[in-house]
């Protein structure tokens, strides 16, 4: 059948087509000793200090494209009740053995199957940055649907205007479709993530910090915000 559009989903998924399919994630996860900076076991420094600060306090937590887990197991750790989701059956088998105790779901992030239909934190590193721009519509419908009143969101993110090769790219939306290709992944501005976000209120909004310990590189955005 040709006419393939008969509604907003249907629409969505005709455009996910224009990029093809996407990053290689499970060739990239099957090779554990590949040296790419995400690879580390230590979590985001920022989720763990919003951790050891106080302003994240447990109960639920969603992660949208967990990759091998070193995030969700530190949500663990910090007596979170954890749902992971990734696309990539050898970044949730790495995270499996990782973080025994998080529940870890391989599925889209647009079509999983939870237990919960509300979370109390909702955290995403380097999921948002590789999605096409008309899945934002998915993205802020989910966040809408998952996380719960008083509950926080946390992003990691490409950060535009740093001038690091590694930061994406800052090619307008329109011109993605007429290339078709996400370039590596977008990087946003912090007034971007703002107005994207418009909905929640600002926790926090900047660059991650080097030499920590943990993983944070100073060509990502760290963002949290609530949801009053």
């Amino acid at each position: 059948m040709n006419r393939e559009i008969r509604s907003v989903e249907d629409l969505l998924r005709v455009l996910d087509g224009l990029f093809g399919g996407g990053p290689a994630w499970d060739g990239l996860y099957a090779d554990r000793d590949r040296p790419v900076p995400f690879f580390v076991p230590q979590p985001d420094e920022n989720l763990d200090a919003w951790l050891r600060d106080g302003r994240l306090r447990g109960g639920r937590a969603l992660e949208l494209g967990c990759g091998p887990g070193r995030n969700a197991r530190r949500l663990a750790e910090a007596g979170y009740e954890v749902d992971a989701v990734d696309v990539s059956p050898a970044a949730i088998a790495w995270a499996r053995e990782r973080a025994p105790g998080v529940r870890f779901h391989l599925a889209d992030i647009f079509a999983v199957d939870l237990p919960h239909e509300r979370y109390d934190l909702i955290y995403d590193s380097g999921c948002l940055h590789h999605l096409a721009p008309h899945r934002r519509i998915s993205y802020l419908a989910l966040l809408d649907r998952h996380l719960a009143p008083g509950g926080h969101f946390g992003l990691v993110c490409f950060a535009a205007g740093t001038g690091d090769p590694d930061a994406g790219t800052e090619i307008p939306d329109a011109q993605l479709y007429r290339d078709g290709s996400l370039h590596g992944g977008l990087a946003y501005t912090a007034d971007e993530l703002r107005r994207l976000f418009a909905a929640y209120t600002e926790a926090e909004l900047r660059p991650m910090r080097e030499d920590t310990g943990l993983f944070g590189k100073p060509f990502l955005l760290a963002g949290l915000f609530r949801r009053d």
